[in-house]
């Protein structure tokens, strides 16, 4: 049982995860980090899940941290400090999203703001609502992208847009966001249909290859082309000895659906 967050299976292989905040525009605390976290466990460990979206529950997806979380500490800031590498829940899962091994889609309608835009941006894709509203305000309150978001964004859209954008606080709509490959934008309403219709898609196909393709990309950019590439190679070959991997070049063969197990 959970507080912030509501947890459905979806249609398929898949689980869905709902900020269930709405009368705080679904801002995380330490207690929704926590949940999500948990979450993000079982699912990790459940072989037949073979992937996540991230959702909000109401009319926006997250609106950021809630300020309950940057209260003073009790101990100090330096007792803040080490919390933040040891047991503060928010740092967590900003830590560990991006190790998620399973694909993971954020469906974003109304707000994703500082640290919801965060989490956005950690997971593999975003399906938004052309009206959706992205934004790193930081830098209005005096404070700085503290979960990724200078690096995940300058990643996605490169340096100057990233220094335009977290310089200036400044919100774009889910239009702005696909034109700067950040999104995908749909209808109004329409974002979570469309991640589900794409992760629908993803969990026909083998588990094991899509898990090595999001390591090598994720890791890729941070390697050299030629580190890329050895690692691409051995992890091509890896799948020589899966029992999926026989299982599709037979159903190819046989001309009809592969049943992969994720073996």
């Amino acid at each position: 049982m959970y507080e912030d967050v509501i947890v459905e299976r979806g249609a398929g292989d898949w689980v869905e995860i709902g900020l269930n905040r709405p009368d705080r525009r679904n801002a995380i605390r330490e207690k929704t980090a926590s949940e999500i976290l948990h979450v993000l466990a079982e699912a990790e460990k459940d072989t037949s899940v073979r992937g996540v979206i991230i959702r909000g529950c109401g009319n926006h997806f997250c609106a950021g941290v809630d300020t309950s979380a940057f209260a003073p500490p009790e101990g100090g800031p330096f007792e803040r400090w080490r919390e933040r590498r040891t047991s503060r829940q928010i740092s967590r899962l900003f830590a560990t999203l991006p190790e998620f091994t399973k694909p993971c889609l954020a469906a974003v309608e109304g707000y994703a703001l500082g640290g919801g835009f965060e989490i956005a941006l950690m997971c593999d894709l975003i399906f938004a609502s052309r009206a959706a509203q992205f934004a790193l305000p930081e830098v209005k309150l005096g404070m700085l992208p503290g979960g990724g978001g200078t690096q995940t964004l300058t990643r996605a859209i490169g340096r100057a847009a990233a220094k335009k954008l977290i310089w200036s606080g400044q919100r774009i709509s889910g239009v702005d966001a696909e034109a700067f490959g950040i999104a995908t934008s749909t209808e109004e309403g329409a974002a979570l249909a469309s991640a589900r219709s794409f992760m629908a898609d993803i969990v026909k196909n083998a588990p094991l290859p899509i898990m090595y393709a999001k390591a090598l990309i994720d890791q890729g950019v941070d390697m050299t082309l030629r580190q890329a590439l050895h690692q691409e190679g051995d992890m091509s070959f890896a799948l020589s000895f899966s029992e999926d991997r026989a299982e599709g070049l037979l159903a190819f063969k046989e001309k009809r659906q592969p049943d992969f197990r994720g073996r």
